[in-house]
């Protein structure tokens, strides 16, 4: 598997901020992809191998991800793509225009990117993390943005081998990865990254301000950091602690208001934190599909009332913050 990353592991080599952490990484990826581990994962690389090999004329990422032949597949060849794909479901981020094939995935994360997007530093020639990236769908929003380099990390193999199978798809060796580690695996105090998105991650981790200062101490000071995650309505002080599960997710922890995390910013040394969107999240936007055969948000909501959680919470609400990083 540490093939899929020479160039990757290459170009942090020769970089004196990053070339520690590339000694690590070898392992890191080794035991992120360890078959041992996560039984599926030969089947998975199976269908990886087994993509047709389609010459991509067209690559568009900074409207959509749409790849793009200018001759039309054969029907031998697009079954073969077809299935390759499926053999990966569920896809969750996307959606992806891939030679013909619209993979409508279970989140219009495309949605996610044009409420993110107009809030952002220039990307142009920035480096950018992207925490608990999925599939690598913004990634690809973030490189067609501009991004000099994009790293996402995922603890997860099956979307790592959907980044992969995408990339094939692409060609070439654009500088966009997806490591199968989670953020503990950055070195402490890297301090490189000029942008470091995390999305949907917050509400997952068990510690919220420890959350924050792994995003802080991986940007360079005076880097931007974007967050998007669940939130409440509510004043300063005012946090969800879901005793059970949230909307069917046993893995909730903290869901504050918008004002209490504005404060755990500032608290965690970030300079003007702003809240910039506020979205209550609908069932346009996520939901099943052929790509994502499993439950979804209309499953997860009160079936007497979509303004609450199965479980009686108020329902999913996102907001995104950015902030700077002040430095030590």
């Amino acid at each position: 598997m540490i093939a899929y990353y020479h160039h990757l592991l290459e170009a942090l080599s020769a970089d004196p901020a990053l070339s520690h952490w590339a000694e690590l990484l070898p392992d890191q990826i080794a035991r992120g992809l360890d078959p041992r581990r996560y039984g599926d994962l030969p089947q998975w690389l199976r269908a990886l191998d087994q993509l047709p090999d389609i010459p991509a004329h067209t690559v568009e990422l900074n409207r959509e991800v749409r790849i793009e032949n200018d001759n039309s597949l054969g029907a031998d060849t697009r079954q073969q793509l077809q299935t390759a794909l499926e053999a990966l479901i569920p896809w969750r981020k996307g959606p992806y225009h891939l030679h013909g094939i619209h993979l409508d995935t279970e989140w219009r994360s495309d949605w996610k990117w044009d409420r993110v997007s107009p809030h952002l530093a220039d990307l142009t020639h920035r480096r950018v993390l992207d925490v608990g990236c999925g599939n690598g769908y913004h990634c690809w929003r973030m490189l067609g943005a501009g991004a000099a380099r994009v790293i996402g990390i995922d603890p997860s193999p099956r979307f790592v081998v959907q980044f992969l199978a995408i990339k094939r798809l692409m060609g070439g060796d654009p500088p966009v990865d997806v490591l199968p580690v989670g953020i503990e695996a950055l070195p402490p105090k890297l301090e490189v990254f000029d942008t470091v998105f995390s999305m949907g991650v917050l509400y997952h981790r068990r510690s919220p301000m420890d959350h924050l200062r792994e995003l802080k101490e991986a940007l360079r000071p005076g880097g931007q950091l974007v967050l998007e995650t669940l939130v409440i309505e509510g004043g300063p002080g005012e946090v969800l602690v879901p005793e059970g599960r949230y909307a069917k997710m046993n893995n909730v922890w903290f869901l504050p208001s918008g004002p209490s995390l504005l404060s755990w910013l500032r608290k965690a040394g970030f300079q003007n934190p702003r809240m910039v969107d506020f979205c209550p999240t609908t069932t346009d936007e996520q939901r099943s599909t052929h790509w994502m055969r499993f439950h979804s948000l209309p499953e997860f909501l009160h079936p007497e009332d979509p303004t609450l959680t199965a479980e009686g919470h108020p329902a999913p609400i996102r907001a995104v913050f950015v902030a700077e990083n002040t430095g030590s």
